[in-house]
């Protein structure tokens, strides 16, 4: 799945019916921490909760080779650069069952095969203006 550069929040909802209208609730922490601002229209992408990630020889066609210029520069604003290591904390699980972890001013690094509470050293894979994917590198013990 390509992600556009213009994805401002990655969060997880239920639609909700009430008086004949679907409302999408979205999070307090994406409008107090993050890039969304109240009384703003935005586009909204829903994906299914069982929908697969790109397959692996997708994946491997879409990632950058050492002659693509280094992704932090393509996106000042990100916190975070392809091939940097941090310890991390999941705080929650996406839809599809990826770790979620937040870091500088609530900017999100997806993390898969980590559950809630885990403490990883990661190394980002990708990044993009508003949410970076990672590959555990180690675990730590939760007291460390």
């Amino acid at each position: 799945m390509k992600i556009p550069d213009e994805l401002r929040c990655v969060f997880s909802a239920q639609i909700e019916e009430e008086d004949g209208e679907y409302t999408l609730r979205i999070p307090k922490r994406e409008v107090s921490e993050g890039d969304v601002r109240r009384g703003t229209t935005y586009r909204v992408a829903i994906l299914n909760r069982t929908s697969a990630p790109n397959p692996p020889e997708q994946e491997t066609a879409a990632t950058p080779d050492d002659s693509a210029p280094d992704r932090r520069q393509a996106h000042p604003e990100a916190p975070v650069a392809v091939g940097e290591q941090r310890t991390v904390e999941i705080e929650g699980i996406g839809d599809q069952g990826d770790g979620v972890a937040r870091v500088d001013r609530g900017y999100v690094i997806i993390v898969p095969d980590t559950e809630k509470r885990d403490r990883v050293t990661i190394e980002i894979t990708d990044v993009t203006a508003n949410v970076a994917f990672a590959e555990v590198i180690e675990r730590k013990p939760y007291y460390e």
